[in-house]
């Protein structure tokens, strides 16, 4: 399963994923303008869904993203360009996150289960505040370099409305719904008439309300035609509030030349589309990626745990009962540290990133079949590079030892040792941060997890039988 998430300038929507895009369980939030709130409210749904089923979480984000990089690169009402979203959810979480624009997650579940099931080549607007866009072409969304796709900004008058990309007369500022109740106000009419009243009163021969429609869906037809010169897609479908509104205002204006010709329909799914989509699109990520992992069916058990956890202690006596050879940060790093007589604190984490890619390589060059004891506080990089990590080494199989002691407990273990450990590594001076540090840490939750008190007598019989338990073969 997976969580799909959908960020709204009025609401935040959630929602647990079947492999089928089912929906089973929703929660919601409302949005809000500042980012780190929107932040606290999606980490805090996705706790309320999650579970051990849960491989991945997928994101909807409003404004322009660079999905490959997992980056929000501008937004609108909700602006998440400065919070590092993927990053710091996936932290969080302990989940792989996946990101993408709202749109392209609302045309993947179109198509998987929508107005567009069964199409290839597809165009799709969602009409609301401002006008999305997304483009499918052989089922895949086109995103050019990073954020191709902003349909909303087609221009359809050179000497409008300045838009909020820079440019003139995109097609977002006359035809969306923000433009549709500038129209309304310009002809006189109050704020509170809706778009079904127009069309109630353009059924009754009321000019007014007519030139509305046309002056609000005229522009939306030139940016459809100019898309289907564009991507020749088979269907051009409208999405969001708006968009079966905006399907029914097209129905007097066809397409403006026998050339630009697609069947234009309104989306199906409705507000359900954006999780869908984003689920969908976080369970393809994941097996997208166990498909490009080389074969070999590696094991690892990862001994996870914060500095002074006691987790070398575990991960040694694993190796010893288990017979699995362990790699260890230190037992790499150290050696380099005393050759050089020491380092200073940056100098330490640049060497400990390069032990962390030397143990994923040892295990990669390892036969078919073996298992390894891993022993590295996890939390220390991204998940996003474990999981390379993970995939380069052919590692299939991962069972988590989660090692953790209360920060006080940690600081007089970590005091005891200062002097036991080469020049390089942080002295006291660390030792605050790491009682910071007990009282956030969190295990990865990836696979099989195993807790360990390391101030209670540690238990390696009954590990040791876990082990045997859950790591197949």
């Amino acid at each position: 399963m997976a969580i799909g998430i959908d960020i709204g300038g009025t609401n935040l929507r959630a929602a647990l994923i079947s492999h089928s895009g089912e929906i089973l369980r929703r929660v919601s939030e409302k949005s809000a303008p500042d980012p780190e709130l929107v932040l606290g409210r999606i980490a805090d749904m996705v706790h309320r869904l999650d579970g051990p089923q849960v491989a991945a979480i997928g994101v909807g984000v409003p404004g322009r993203v660079d999905a490959e990089n997992r980056a929000v690169l501008s937004g609108g009402y909700v602006d998440l360009a400065s919070v590092a979203l993927a990053h710091r959810l996936e932290s969080m979480a302990g989940r792989p996150v996946v990101i993408d624009n709202d749109c392209n997650m609302a045309l993947v579940a179109e198509m998987a289960l929508g107005a567009a099931s069964g199409q290839a080549n597809v165009v799709m607007f969602t009409i609301g505040t401002g006008i999305g866009g997304a483009v499918a072409e052989g089922r895949r969304i086109v995103r050019g370099k990073a954020t191709a796709g902003q349909l909303g900004h087609i221009g359809v008058e050179l000497d409008g409305e300045v838009c909020k990309c820079g440019r003139r007369g995109c097609v977002e500022t006359v035809s969306s719904g923000t433009a549709l109740g500038g129209h309304i106000a310009r002809a006189g009419l109050g704020p509170d008439v809706s778009v079904d009243q127009l069309f109630a009163r353009g059924a009754a021969g009321d000019a007014t309300a007519r030139g509305i429609l046309d002056a609000w869906a005229r522009p939306l037809r030139a940016a459809i035609d100019t898309a289907v010169a564009m991507f020749n897609p088979e269907l051009v479908l409208l999405g969001g509030g708006l968009g079966e509104a905006a399907h029914r205002a097209l129905a007097d204006l066809p397409a403006l030349a026998p050339w630009y010709q697609a069947a234009v329909q309104p989306a199906k799914l409705g507000d359900d589309a954006g999780v869908i989509g984003a689920g969908l699109q976080a369970l393809a990520s994941v097996v997208s990626q166990a498909s490009a992992r080389p074969a070999g069916g590696r094991r690892a058990v990862l001994v996870n745990g914060i500095p002074a956890s006691g987790k070398s202690t575990v991960a040694r006596g694993i190796s010893e009962r288990m017979g699995w050879p362990l790699l260890a940060l230190d037992t790499i790093k150290n050696p380099f540290l005393e050759a050089l007589g020491g380092a200073d604190r940056e100098f330490n984490r640049t060497l400990g990133r390069a032990s962390y890619a030397a143990i994923w390589l040892v295990v990669g060059e390892a036969p078919a079949g073996a298992t390894f004891v891993v022993d590295a506080w996890f939390g220390f990089q991204p998940r996003a590079l474990l999981e390379d990590h993970l995939g380069h080494a052919g590692v299939g199989q991962t069972a988590e030892i989660w090692c953790h002691a209360p920060g006080e407990v940690l600081a007089e273990r970590y005091r005891a040792r200062l002097d036991q450990r080469p020049a390089g590594h942080p002295g006291a001076t660390y030792i605050p941060e790491l009682v910071e540090l007990a009282k956030r840490a969190e295990p990865l939750r990836r696979g099989p997890l195993f807790d360990v008190d390391t101030t209670k007598p540690i238990d390696f019989d009954a590990i040791s039988q876990w082990l045997r338990e859950v790591m197949h073969g």
